[in-house]
Formats: structure tokens, C-alpha cells, sequence
């Protein structure tokens, strides 16, 4: 976070709305059914089990 950024707590608005924006843009840019195919591709082919401990290890609480 630079200086002169100010903190808008919980819920802040301003990257909402940049997340939105570019949300917007990449499903507008006729990508998305290229990156789900790579995705499923990752999953089911040699990178699955990899990303498969990522998830459970994501899933996990971060303290204990």
C-alpha cells in the first residue's frame, strides 16, 4: 500500500470495483472458454494431483 492510498476498511470499494471491471473485461475479451479448457485440461492431465493437494492445503484454517 503506497502513502497516499487511504484505508477504506472492510468492504473496500475501490478494489471491488477494479475486480468488477476486470471481471468484465476478460469475459467480454471471449476468453473465458479457452482458460476453462485449460483448466480442465491441468486438472484431469499431470498437474491434477498437484493442484489437488494445493487445494485441500488452501481449504486448511490458517492457524490451529
Amino acid at each position: 500500500m503506497t502513502s497516499n492510498q487511504k484505508n477504506e476498511g472492510e468492504g473496500n470499494r475501490t478494489a471491488a470495483r477494479r475486480y468488477n471491471k476486470d471481471t468484465k473485461e476478460f469475459i467480454d475479451s471471449g476468453a473465458v472458454e479457452d482458460s476453462a479448457k485449460k483448466a480442465r485440461e491441468a486438472v484431469d492431465g499431470s498437474e491434477g494431483d498437484a493442484l489437488k493437494r494445493a487445494e485441500e492445503e488452501g481449504r486448511k484454517p490458517a492457524r490451529k
